[in-house]
């Protein structure tokens, strides 16, 4: 499969053409994405822009969303303010056209001829009014994959419904699990549900553009949110399915005796000493404790801690924690995590973002990254967790100004001034 860049440099506005055969300094280096996404499916494009990917974003007249999303750059407002918005789209190109439009949609379906992906989340049949749909734009294109992220999937009893992040993590089952067994369900932070779609849809979407390249043929990728959540369940599924106990929320609270979170002097650390009663874990634990003086360790030696049933009740998670915790407080967790290290012992500081921002080993892994905003300004974000030695992840540019690569793409195009100066007075792009 030849591989097409659309990509504009300062002095040119010319298309330029980079073969397969030649050598790419990432890994995604010739691959064009048309990202209509929005915030269901930014991340998505983000992904493989950060790999080397030409990722042009088309932008509605009011501009993405997540340029007004909370939280916003300290001093900053309008367009470029938004800071979900600078992290989930460097490296991209931004155009503004009216998907709405003839004139516009026309312009969508000329740069879908020499892209390898479109990303995009409308709901279901939305695409198709437009002229937009898979059918169609693969007539001038059999070659390309179009990933649609949707809450629920194209088809089926609920596929029209509306649905956000927190609606993924409800009926995909995610949310009962969450929070603090005497308080409703607690959805955690950072729209994990819209993040678990994208993470899913660009791993499918890579799949599809290798079996395109070789079989000539592309083809539809559908991606539903819920079945995204279903997927992070752990082994809920299997308890219900094997045992028929439904998994509880257990957040702040030992799973069973010896394994959970435990105050300590500066904080909370993360440990497990319990799971299975004859563990080495529980005995490393236990002669731990005794070697430390602990005056109540002897009482972890009857034999009762060696039944699961009372490892699971509430007194043994009650006994164990008033035993750990008197010697927790007396130590931060960097100590406690230095002392169960050298025991063999699981333990695990529980960080806040400060202390995350100061931890020496992503420091030494240099994960978070500076990228100069589209502001002007030096933010820093997180980078990736993965490192490819021949063909970088890496951050080029920041996010674009709004409307910052229109006229270059449209010219690239070939699309003539008078056409675009005629889009221009319609209203439809900037």
């Amino acid at each position: 499969m030849t591989r097409y860049s659309l990509y504009i440099g300062k002095e040119s506005t010319s298309m330029s053409i980079t073969t397969h055969s030649e050598i790419s300094q990432q890994a995604l280096e010739g691959i064009v994405v048309l990202d209509l996404a929005g915030p269901a499916g930014n991340y998505c494009g983000k992904l493989f822009a950060d790999m080397g990917a030409d990722v042009i974003l088309i932008e509605p007249l009011s501009g993405a969303p997540t340029r007004h999303m909370l939280p916003t750059a300290d001093g900053q407002t309008g367009m470029e303010a938004g800071l979900v918005f600078q992290y989930q789209n460097t490296n991209k190109r931004s155009v503004v056209l009216d998907l709405e439009a003839p004139g516009t949609q026309a312009v969508i379906r000329e740069l879908a001829k020499n892209a390898h992906v479109i990303i995009e989340s409308e709901a279901p049949g939305v695409m198709e009014r437009r002229g937009l749909g898979y059918s169609t734009l693969r007539q001038s294109n059999p070659q390309l994959v179009m990933t649609s992220i949707t809450s629920f999937g194209q088809k089926g009893p609920y596929a029209d419904w509306l649905g956000s992040d927190l609606v993924g993590m409800a009926t995909g089952g995610m949310l009962y699990l969450a929070g603090y067994p005497d308080t409703a369900p607690t959805v955690a932070f950072g729209e994990q549900a819209i993040g678990a779609a994208n993470l899913f849809a660009a791993v499918a979407t890579m799949a599809a553009v290798y079996e395109a390249e070789c079989s000539n043929s592309g083809q539809h990728i559908d991606v539903s949110v819920q079945e995204s959540v279903v997927m992070g369940m752990e082994n809920a599924v299997q308890f219900y399915d094997l045992e028929g106990t439904i998994r509880k929320r257990n957040a702040g609270e030992q799973r069973i005796a010896g394994m959970g979170v435990f105050p300590c002097k500066d904080g909370y650390i993360y440990l497990m000493a319990g799971g299975v009663g004859g563990n080495r874990f529980w005995a490393d634990t236990v002669r731990w404790l005794t070697e430390e003086g602990l005056e109540r360790a002897a009482e972890l030696t009857e034999t009762c801690w060696n039944e699961r049933d009372y490892l699971s009740s509430s007194e043994a998670k009650k006994r164990f924690y008033d035993i750990f915790s008197t010697f927790a407080m007396e130590h931060t967790k960097v100590q406690l995590q230095e002392k169960g290290r050298r025991q063999r012992i699981p333990i695990a500081p529980i960080l806040n973002t400060s202390e995350l921002d100061k931890s020496a080993q992503r420091k030494h892994r240099s994960y978070f990254v500076d990228v100069t905003s589209s502001y002007g300004e030096q933010i820093g974000m997180p980078g990736a967790p993965y490192k490819l030695t021949r063909t970088p992840w890496a951050v080029h540019k920041g996010a674009p100004r709004f409307g910052q690569h229109t006229f270059d793409v449209l010219r690239a195009l070939n699309v003539s001034e008078s056409r675009i100066q005629s889009l221009r007075e319609e209203g439809s792009l900037r």
